[in-house]
């Protein structure tokens, strides 16, 4: 069972935090999908969970991660080196697969739908498809018979025989799983629980979502939910505009009328300034109504971009010129 408490994730380059007192369980037979944009802290996240210490040199955290024993991580991609590796090196580096029996392999190659030659071949991995290296991948961290699968985009650079064999793999595991994925066919086949990271005001604030739901079950149920808060939200502000239109009427009367008023009428003078300070409680009762009014609902920009000062440019300087030549 994975474990998640109170935990929070500081980026060291500009101290941007991307994670905040984020908490979860997962259990066995869970399949959570994490998603968001690009740069939330997704594969991060992943990369913490397995080797905390594989992000101790740009990121900072805090709180507490449990896995409850072994962890099976898939990267997004190998390295050039791991590319370079004749096929056999993969499964020679994996202590769990070098323990496997002749027959325990055999059984293993037989599960994942792998040639048993695979296992002993020299071609460098990447002569090998996207899915058969998944594949050998996926067979290595299998047989470390890990309590928990960690998958940093699987379904990259994956032909459709390839990611319907991924969906088979994932949703026969009995540990829990937590994946990354943009491919929102796989993420409904298979993702029974969604974990929604964002980075909202400019990329400030974080929020983590977690829903229990299918994927579509969660994407139409944060629409209605989007456009419900949106309704309310500009229904309470017309409201109130209404009210403030009628403070402000009330005010301008009462200050035009103490504007007017004469010396030689001291009880209507008293009179105006009671009212004046009815008129300015009401004032008061209105900036808190303000601050309680339900807010306008918050989403993350899909782009964000952002220069330094330097790179400032005067209004009016031509910065590019650009032509293209006519087809005909």
């Amino acid at each position: 069972m994975l474990t998640i408490d109170r935990l929070s994730i500081t980026h060291r380059r500009d101290l941007r935090e991307i994670l905040n007192n984020f908490s979860l369980l997962l259990g066995p037979g869970e399949r959570a999908v994490l998603i968001g944009e690009e740069g939330n802290g997704k594969s991060t996240l992943l990369r913490l969970i397995h080797d905390p210490a594989s992000v101790e040199d740009y990121a900072e955290w805090s709180g507490e991660v449990s896995a409850g024993g072994r962890t099976g991580y898939l990267p997004q991609e190998l390295t050039s080196e791991q590319l370079s590796w004749p096929a056999r090196r993969l499964f020679e580096a994996s202590e769990g697969f070098m323990a496997l029996t002749p027959k325990e392999r055999a059984a293993l190659s037989k599960e994942l739908g792998l040639p048993l030659s695979f296992f002993t071949a020299e071609r460098p991995l990447r002569e090998f498809s996207g899915g058969e290296r998944i594949k050998m991948q996926l067979a290595c961290i299998a047989a470390e018979q890990p309590e928990l699968y960690l998958l940093d985009e699987p379904s990259n650079d994956l032909d459709l025989d390839s990611l319907e064999w991924l969906e088979c793999f994932i949703l026969s595991r009995r540990e829990p799983v937590l994946f990354v994925s943009h491919d929102e066919t796989l993420i409904e086949r298979t993702a029974n629980v969604v974990i929604h990271l964002e980075l909202l005001r400019r990329k400030t604030l974080p929020r983590a979502t977690v829903a229990r739901l299918p994927y579509r079950d969660y994407v139409e149920a944060r629409y209605r939910s989007l456009a419900r808060q949106e309704q309310a939200a500009r229904k309470e502000r017309e409201e109130f505009e209404a009210k403030l239109e009628r403070y402000r009427q009330i005010r301008q009367k009462v200050e035009s009328a103490q504007r007017g008023i004469s010396r030689q009428d001291p009880h209507g003078g008293r009179l105006l300034k009671k009212k004046m300070h009815s008129v300015q409680s009401m004032g008061r009762r209105f900036e808190k109504e303000r601050e309680a009014l339900t807010a306008m609902p918050e989403t993350e920009e899909a782009i964000f971009l952002s220069f330094p000062s330097a790179a400032c440019v005067p209004n009016g300087k031509r910065v590019l010129e650009l032509a293209l030549p006519v087809l005909e």
